[in-house]
């Protein structure tokens, strides 16, 4: 018999699998162990994309030292396209990478430049640790310059390398990656999957940090992980994480403040779906288009996106400006001073003094 869920079953298990019920972790590792991926983006209106997706799990407690720490002294996570990830998850991500590149137009590229290839290892090995600006470029087919690649055709071979497990970024210059050989940055002792197991294991990865996913994502691929599950109302089939399901009528909610690059904002159908919340990031809209700011972050209450927090730091005033807070849903009573307290706290770990101008 297939379990059936409320909708708001469903999204107290996709609000505790991202750890954004009462009851914080307490630990950067234990965080990134949930969650699976902590996304790096340097748009800093408050901070930093990895910053803020720490914060507002474990709270006042989190220094970014910490994070820091545990990616290049202690190495029990490791930066991967765009992303920081528990060390676990590697054994899982050889399989794929021992095949990369799939696409027939990247194939030919690292075959035309096998000897630049060659040169970016031989760099590495004799050198390394090293910054892109380092390597020299000798490659012998330049792809052109697009929104992401200049000219210089170090930084792609590296991001290809990456992919297939023969470099590694060993830690960061500011925002700049610093590279070397992945035999002398990964773990040795890793255990080995095969394919399908592999694949298999980072589904039940997925699933654990979803709670709840719909079974034929695209954004949130998980297979058969888990179990098969009905959402009232909902007609999609969906799975979920039977882990999630204990002591679900005891979870507790609170105030959170999501980055726009929180993952658990990722899916959005199925934001749409549980949450009746249907995001959009205005960053890349033109002002006079934006409804809720440049790059606001959505307000999590208990188990519902109530509004949009307009805010920004202002390090020449030293200042935490709230511009607005806008309210999807009338805040209940209460919900206010919440929000008010939340955002005393996060100007206290900011190191700045709040300052509200709100609407």
């Amino acid at each position: 018999m297939t379990l059936r869920l409320t909708k708001d079953e469903a999204r107290r298990i996709a609000v505790r699998a991202q750890l954004l019920e009462a009851d914080r972790p307490g630990h950067v590792v234990e965080v990134a162990e949930q969650l699976g991926r902590i996304s790096i983006d340097p748009t800093a209106t408050i901070a930093p994309c990895e910053h803020t997706v720490l914060w507002s799990r474990i709270g006042w407690s989190y220094e970014a030292g910490q994070l820091r720490k545990a990616v290049e002294m202690d190495r029990v996570l490791f930066e991967y396209d765009g992303s920081f990830l528990p060390v676990s998850l590697l054994p899982l991500m050889l399989p794929a990478m021992r095949r990369w590149p799939r696409r027939e137009s990247s194939r030919q590229w690292l075959e035309a430049n096998a000897r630049f290839r060659a040169d970016v290892l031989a760099r590495l090995a004799a050198e390394g640790p090293l910054l892109a600006s380092k390597i020299p470029d000798t490659a012998q087919v330049a792809r052109e310059s697009d929104g992401w690649y200049g000219p210089n055709q170090v930084p792609r071979m590296l991001e290809f390398l990456m992919h297939q497990g023969k470099v590694a970024i060993v830690g960061r210059e500011g925002r700049r990656r610093i590279w070397d050989l992945a035999e002398r940055v990964y773990p040795h002792d890793l255990p080995e999957y095969s394919d399908d197991e592999a694949a298999r294991m980072l589904d039940e990865r997925r699933l654990q940090a979803a709670g709840i996913a719909k079974q034929k994502s695209p954004w949130t691929p998980v297979g058969e992980a888990g179990e098969p599950v009905e959402i009232e109302g909902l007609k999609s089939k969906w799975r979920v994480d039977p882990q999630a399901l204990d002591g679900l009528d005891d979870a507790a909610g609170r105030v959170a403040f999501l980055n726009p690059y929180d993952g658990m904002l990722f899916d959005r159908p199925r934001l749409r779906d549980i949450f009746d919340f249907d995001y959009v990031l205005e960053q890349f809209k033109p002002k006079a288009q934006r409804k809720y700011g440049f790059f606001a972050h959505p307000i999590l209450i208990g188990d519902r996106f109530v509004g949009m927090l307009d805010a920004a730091v202002d390090r020449e005033q030293n200042v935490l400006r709230v511009n607005a807070v806008h309210q999807l849903i009338p805040f209940e009573p209460g919900d206010d001073e919440m929000v008010r307290a939340e955002l005393a706290d996060l100007a206290e770990w900011l190191g700045v003094t709040l300052d509200s101008e709100e609407e």
